[in-house]
């Protein structure tokens, strides 16, 4: 579980809508609310809680801002999805910072995924007969008995390289959108296509490496704007304080 806390004033007027914020970044990134909160004005509070503005939240010590240790004495605005500003993190920030966090794995998911649909693109076709006692010959020598993959080749690569567009497209929106994705399809269309229909090995690798990027792009941390005032946000939307999942 990755270490979260949230950072804040006791006067701050944004401090209930970060609490909701990280709820439902929680609840988007499939994981198990649960949070340290340090108020700065606190004696107990750790010596980092007091180099940052308020509301600010932490996973593994990481500002989900991307942004360093600001003007503790200000409060902090954020850029939000639409361009507005706002008191609180935007929760798709939030949920980014739960995902590519070490703890939660996703990017060793993204990665492990991968395996299989590289692995069936790179095996050859055994098209050729006059091929098969070698295959056989080299098999044997190794302790295996030869088994001629071909005509499972293409629906297992095709059942891989699926696989891997679900983990680009799985909660998209709260990484680096849909672009990705749409290059993974174009991957795996140059996969297919070369190794299938033209039996191109150039293709083949070339669409491998658009694979491995488009993966490596979805996981690239997402960077935010964030701006310090010396006045605080009003929060318009004041409502009962949240309870659950705080420690």
């Amino acid at each position: 579980m990755s270490a979260v806390e949230l950072i804040y004033d006791g006067d701050c007027p944004n401090v209930h809508q970060a609490r909701e914020n990280l709820l439902r970044a929680f609840g988007l990134a499939g994981l198990t609310p649960h949070w340290r909160e340090w108020n700065r004005a606190d004696v107990e509070a750790p010596e980092h809680a007091h180099a940052f503005g308020s509301p600010t939240i932490l996973v593994d010590g990481k500002d989900v801002a991307d942004s360093k240790a600001a003007d503790a004495a200000c409060c902090r605005i954020y850029s939000g999805e639409n361009g507005k500003h706002q008191g609180a993190p935007p929760v798709a920030l939030i949920a980014a910072a739960l995902a590519k966090s070490p703890q939660s794995g996703g990017s060793r998911r993204n990665f492990l995924a991968l395996l299989p649909a590289i692995g069936t693109a790179l095996m050859p076709k055994l098209v050729c007969p006059v091929c098969w006692p070698a295959y056989a010959g080299f098999l044997s020598a190794l302790g295996l008995g030869f088994i001629n993959y071909s005509p499972y080749l293409l629906p297992l690569t095709a059942i891989f390289l699926v696989a891997t567009l679900a983990t680009l497209a799985w909660r998209a929106e709260t990484r680096r959108g849909y672009a990705p994705l749409a290059l993974g399809i174009l991957a795996t269309a140059m996969v297919l296509i070369g190794k299938f229909h033209f039996d191109s090995n150039a293709a083949t690798y070339a669409g491998i490496a658009l694979l491995i990027g488009a993966s490596a792009w979805n996981a690239w941390p997402r960077r935010n704007q964030t701006v310090h005032c010396s006045a605080c946000v009003t929060d318009t939307n004041q409502t009962d304080r949240l309870k659950g999942g705080v420690s």
